[in-house]
């Protein structure tokens, strides 16, 4: 991978990042990690912002642009946003409604056959998270104190989600239904403004 990209995708996955940083994690020195800044900034796929701190100047943090987090897939996304404007004009809103609950029915069914036999919630995250990584979404899972975290960095169908919003709602309630041991809440949403979509997944009594 270039530097340039391996620096536009750990800013991706991990949000704000200063030179220092990720100095550290692509073991290359400061000046090297500037220069390759400057070029990714020349070409306006990232900016900078400053964060105040309690003694000295501010730090400054590296982030994406629009144009920056468009170099991440959007998988087919002017058709997507085309097909559901078609479905509205010739089936209404009860047939888009229909389409996304085939959509997650369909969804669900895969994920749950690829579950068959795991009972655990950390290995079950496990395999989501490879499953929707290959699909695009840059999924990872960490536990936390009495909880779990599901993360996905990036939404591959984020404009359609944008365009039909029960897009979300799906993935939401299919996370709930393949996680019933848990609450499931989201947390973070891309389509709200949010740098990651983030879902907090609480054991219900007698899961862990």
């Amino acid at each position: 991978m270039k530097t340039t990209d391996n620096i536009l995708y750990r800013i991706k996955s991990q949000g704000g990042l200063t030179v220092k940083m990720l100095a550290e994690q692509l073991d290359i020195t400061t000046m090297g990690v500037r220069q390759h800044l400057q070029s990714l900034e020349n070409d306006e796929l990232i900016e900078h912002f400053d964060k105040k701190v309690k003694v000295g100047r501010p730090t400054r943090y590296w982030q994406l642009t629009d144009k920056g987090h468009g170099r991440f897939p959007d998988c087919h996304s002017d058709l997507s946003v085309q097909l559901i404007g078609a479905v509205k004009q010739v089936f209404g809103e009860s047939g888009l409604e229909q389409l996304v609950s085939h959509r997650e029915q369909q969804s669900f069914t895969a994920y749950l056959q690829a579950m068959d036999g795991i009972t655990s919630i950390a290995d079950k995250l496990e395999l989501l998270s490879n499953k929707r990584s290959q699909e695009g979404y840059m999924a990872n899972w960490q536990r936390q104190q009495g909880s779990y975290l599901f993360v996905e960095d990036h939404c591959p169908i984020c404009i359609a989600a944008t365009e039909c919003q029960g897009l979300c709602r799906s993935e939401l309630d299919m996370l709930q239904k393949l996680f019933s041991e848990c609450e499931v809440e989201r947390t973070e949403h891309i389509v709200a403004g949010s740098r990651r979509c983030a879902y907090t997944l609480t054991p219900l009594d007698g899961y862990e």
